[in-house]
């Protein structure tokens, strides 16, 4: 497949600023907390489930090649020096790397999200 044939992407940034403003639309408060690469950076999600932990998500392929997301810091919430820790570990292995912290008793997300 050529470039000419692949289809458009997001980049990271336009990404981010479209789940920000659905978080906005929604009465969800979203902050971005780390900046990475406009292009093509990786975007992790850092819920903050206020007062009953956090979860990150991070992005993954299906086996179909759609987009997901996992949570990287596992099924149960953490504290958030362990949500930190995930994150702080993840970018030292890709420092493109944005980082998103939505408030969300019930760990709403206001953009469409696959869990696998």
């Amino acid at each position: 497949m050529t470039d000419y044939e692949r289809p458009p992407r997001l980049t990271a940034q336009i990404w981010v600023q479209a789940a920000l403003r659905n978080c906005a639309a929604a009465a969800i408060m979203a902050t971005v907390v780390r900046r990475g690469d406009g292009d093509a950076g990786t975007v992790l999600i850092k819920q903050n489930l206020l007062g009953n932990g956090f979860v990150v998500l991070a992005p993954m392929r299906a086996s179909d090649g759609e987009l997901g997301w996992i949570k990287g810091t596992g099924d149960a919430p953490v504290d958030e020096t362990a949500a930190d820790s995930y994150i702080a570990r993840q970018i030292n292995r890709d420092s493109d790397i944005w980082v998103i912290e939505i408030e969300s008793r019930e760990g709403r997300l206001p953009f469409e999200h696959k869990l696998l």
